[in-house]
């Protein structure tokens, strides 16, 4: 039981420039609402600062660090059936609140999984009754735990940033906190990059690839639409995987990338527990930052959505089953050395030029596609520095995901926390298969060990 003791409104400490800003095609095609959200887990710390200090800390570094990173202070509007971004200052939501469970301590969340259970510590909004141009972009909650540990949750809408942008904001607000005034806001490092027409398409070419991550993924055989398997119950699961066992998937697999390797051995183990017919086509869909795949370059610190979906090639259950991992894999690999920088330009063409498909491309929006049964859609995140964020009470003994979209064969792969090379899965699947998901996950795991030994 989580109590809200306050919240208030945080604006940047100083003017910042105003007016509209225009969002990239690729802006475009994320969703507006606040997630996937993140939960950063604090153990108490014997310093003399009391949760007063803590608070005040917050909010003075908050209030900074948009000065530099002010769109998030703003409020999304529609033009023209375009999302654009009005930069008003009218800054972002800081929620202070209570955990009321004295028998919790810190260790007793690191098994956080994103259901009911944890949803008080994530910073909401009402998106029925707030209109658009209403909504804060970003939402923080600082939870104090009955033994002395902190809670922060982060909400931003994906309209504006992607998780890496993301994350290099996080981790200059918690330096900044960390310095408590000592670090310069205007540091050259610390400056965002806002410059969004660099994803943008000139002018209105014809798209070069036929992009087949813009259309519909493969239905169940028999199935004339997706509306009975979205309406079965959904269950959500957090899985761990140690350096060992991803060092002996990718030998398996291999394959050199850790997210080859696991999606792949993901994949296999969806089509088992599912039980379809040999002959049903399956796919993923998958996001890759593309910031080093551009030419040029997008500067690594763009800060916006420098992300595009990619779709592996179809395949069969019965495909998928009888071939080694490998072959898994390789079909994976197919799907990220599609995106040169001709593919991109061409899909930055595409979405310009179909705008009427956009929304397809938003995955848990009601009118986008679904990429549940027999399908998955894998979000690979274990690049992110999730660990870097530091207030000044130490880094985090944990960081997990807070919600994402209830859609079954949703999954992200994040780094585990012990910053040993391992993972962590967060796994949404239809409840009449996720047993026997984690039963095949984990006896899998179990062989491929033994067959290295």
């Amino acid at each position: 039981m989580v109590t809200i003791t306050s919240s208030c409104i945080i604006i940047p400490s100083e003017p910042t420039p105003d007016g509209l800003m225009g969002l990239s095609d690729f802006d475009q095609i994320q969703g507006v609402k606040h997630g996937p959200s993140s939960l950063f887990l604090y153990k108490q710390n014997h310093s003399s600062s009391t949760i007063a200090d803590i608070t005040k800390r917050l909010k003075d570094s908050l209030s900074k660090i948009l000065v530099p990173y002010y769109p998030l202070a703003g409020r999304l509007c529609r033009i023209e059936g375009r999302f654009e971004l009005d930069c008003n200052a009218k800054g972002v939501q800081f929620v202070e609140a209570i955990c009321d469970d004295q028998a919790k301590v810190v260790d007793d969340y690191f098994d956080f999984e994103p259901t009911e259970t944890v949803k008080d510590f994530i910073p909401t909004i009402d998106y029925d009754t707030i209109p658009l141009e209403e909504r804060p972009l970003l939402l923080v909650q600082l939870t104090r735990l009955s033994c002395g540990g902190l809670c922060v949750g982060i909400g931003v809408s994906h309209t504006v940033c992607d998780a890496w942008a993301l994350f290099r904001f996080i981790n200059s607000w918690t330096k900044l906190a960390k310095e408590e005034g000592n670090w310069d806001v205007n540091n050259e490092m610390m400056q965002p990059l806002h410059n969004r027409t660099l994803l943008n398409s000139i002018g209105h070419r014809p798209p070069r690839f036929d992009h087949r991550e813009s259309k519909a993924p493969p239905a169940l055989l028999g199935c004339s639409d997706t509306k009975t398997e979205q309406q079965k119950p959904i269950s959500v699961a957090v899985l761990r995987v140690s350096r060992d066992q991803i060092e002996n998937l990718k030998k398996e697999a291999q394959t050199k990338s850790t997210y080859e390797a696991i999606a792949a051995h993901m994949w296999r183990c969806a089509c088992k527990a599912r039980k379809g017919d040999t002959n049903q086509p399956t796919s993923i869909l998958s996001v890759a930052d593309i910031r080093n795949r551009s030419k040029p370059r997008i500067p690594a610190n763009y800060f916006g959505n420098a992300i595009l979906p990619t779709l592996t090639p179809i395949c069969l259950f019965g495909e998928i089953l009888s071939n080694p991992l490998s072959y898994t894999a390789q079909k994976i690999r197919e799907s990220i050395q599609i995106l040169t920088d001709d593919y991109i330009k061409s899909a930055t063409d595409f979405v310009k030029i179909h705008q009427q498909c956009v929304d397809s491309f938003r995955i848990g929006s009601p009118t986008g596609y679904y990429h549940g049964n027999p399908n998955l859609n894998i979000g690979c995140l274990i690049s992110l520095p999730v660990y870097d964020a530091d207030f000044g009470w130490g880094k985090p003994v944990y960081h997990g995901l807070g919600s994402f979209f209830n859609v079954d064969g949703r999954s992200f792969i994040m780094p585990g926390s012990a910053g040993d090379g391992s993972v962590v899965i967060y796994l949404r699947l239809q409840t009449q298969h996720m047993e026997a998901f984690k039963k095949f996950f984990n006896e899998d795991l179990g062989q491929f060990c033994k067959a290295r030994l």
